[in-house]
């Protein structure tokens, strides 16, 4: 019998749950069948986002330009693509080159941090009263399962300091925000060492001198409370943290939660992913995304010897060497993981920042903020690997072939994990808004 033959309504689910089935999962049901769902043909697709905080040069990483004055010193290097050449700092990404394809025409005009991070997230621009949701929030919203014990929208890692509105759930509701784990705060200059601990969900386990009776009975008088609570004060904050603690009842009650587990991976998978928040944060979202989870976003940050992240207004050579360090191991391990797992098919995996970097080096060997002409990738589920979209001009200053605004770019996220972008969804102020703005048209050329 198929996972889609067990699949319960919601009145059967709770049924269950109110008759102590799914309460302790002690027989591991549910894990199985979530295993199921995992391996089932009808599975939904998932999208992981690796986001590049600070914002990534171009010129130092999908398109060089060797001989150039603005081109700096890093080398061009071949990959498995005839034609397609990057950075000689992502010699392991090259040879997956075949599941990726290079957009070297993101043209968006938005050069703050935070302006520009909400925008990339959402496809909108922030203004007015409209809250609008990011990508991570709709999409789990159109691939999610409500009843999974793991949450629909897990962000590892995130520096949300630059803009906390595009790291919420928008108009959207409370019941579609992000499980944050490892959050960096403020991202910069703060390399996390401890990434076992980092990347675990705290507060799951109840003491041990507590017993399971005690847990359940406290669990549901404070459930009364909170359903009185909301009922006498009705509002985002009093349904948040009732969403919130919902969430974790869930987690709490079944062994999901040992997906933050990464003790489980074998050490040498470990190692190649790298030892470090980010490649650690990689492997907990291929764990995550084998379970079910539809929307997974993991963080470059700091790491040591690049110390605010992507925003290389100084030394940029050295930092983004110690960047792509971290990166290259991390991604590719993260797409051969996946597709040895028979997941990259339907797993979309993301690679963006907020913008670019300045093709001209600054006096302080640096690249500063630079929207108008710069690159992203997608790689993995529904997406035409070893294609490169976009032209630059030979300085880099300026689109020459193919333009891409966000909403295009986020209309072809939606439809390569087969969401249709032109689908609305009611927003606070009480009008319907599209998933990508209106206008927008997915990018055929790098579909499948």
């Amino acid at each position: 019998m198929s996972y889609f033959d067990w699949h319960l309504t919601r009145r059967e689910w709770l049924r269950l749950s109110a008759a102590g089935v799914l309460g302790a999962s002690m027989s591991g049901w549910l894990e199985n069948l979530a295993a199921a769902a995992a391996a089932s043909p009808e599975r939904k697709r998932a999208c992981i986002l690796l986001w590049m905080n600070g914002g990534p040069s171009q010129m130092d990483t999908f398109d060089l330009k060797p001989g150039h004055a603005n081109g700096g010193p890093f080398k061009e290097i071949a990959t498995t693509v005839p034609g397609m050449r990057f950075s000689e700092h992502l010699p392991r990404l090259a040879t997956k080159a075949k599941h990726l394809a290079i957009l070297r025409s993101m043209s968006t005009k938005e050069g703050d941090h935070g302006l520009a991070t909400y925008y990339l997230r959402t496809g909108y621009r922030a203004q007015g009263p409209v809250q609008y949701p990011p990508i991570g929030a709709t999409l789990s919203k159109e691939l999610g399962d409500e009843r999974a014990a793991l949450p629909n929208y897990v962000s590892i890692a995130p520096a949300t300091f630059l803009s906390p509105a595009a790291f919420t759930p928008g108009f959207l509701g409370p019941e579609y925000a992000p499980l944050i784990v490892g959050n960096q705060g403020y991202g910069f200059g703060q390399p996390q060492n401890d990434f076992d601990n980092a990347l675990k969900v705290e507060d799951l386990q109840a003491p041990n001198e507590v017993k399971p009776e005690q847990v359940n009975s406290r669990l549901t008088l404070l459930r009364e409370m909170q359903r009185e609570f909301v009922a006498q004060h009705p509002g985002v904050p009093a349904l948040s943290h009732q969403s919130a603690y919902e969430r974790a009842v869930r987690l709490m009650r079944t062994a999901a939660s040992k997906a933050f587990d990464l003790k489980d991976e074998p050490p040498k998978l470990r190692d190649r992913y790298g030892r470090n928040l980010f490649g650690q944060g990689c492997l907990l979202a291929r764990r995550l995304v084998e379970r079910g989870v539809p929307f997974v976003e993991v963080t470059l940050s700091s790491v040591p010897g690049a110390q605010v992240a992507w925003d290389t207004h100084q030394q940029n050579f050295e930092q983004v060497k110690k960047l792509c360090e971290v990166l290259d191991p991390a991604w590719a391990t993260l797409l051969e993981d996946l597709e040895q797992r028979g997941l990259l098919e339907t797993t979309l995996v993301v690679w963006m920042g907020e913008f670019g970097r300045t093709p001209r080096i600054n006096p302080q060997a640096g690249r500063d903020h630079f929207p108008n002409a710069w690159s992203t990738v997608l790689c993995g589920g529904g997406i035409k690997g070893g294609t490169v979209y976009g032209k630059t001009s030979p300085d880099g200053m300026s689109v020459t072939e193919n333009p891409v605004n966000v909403p295009d770019f986020l209309a072809t996220v939606a439809k390569a994990v087969g969401v249709d972008p032109t689908k609305q969804n009611m927003s606070n102020v009480g009008r319907p808004i599209r998933i990508a703005d209106a206008g927008s048209k997915p990018i055929r050329e790098v579909l499948l």
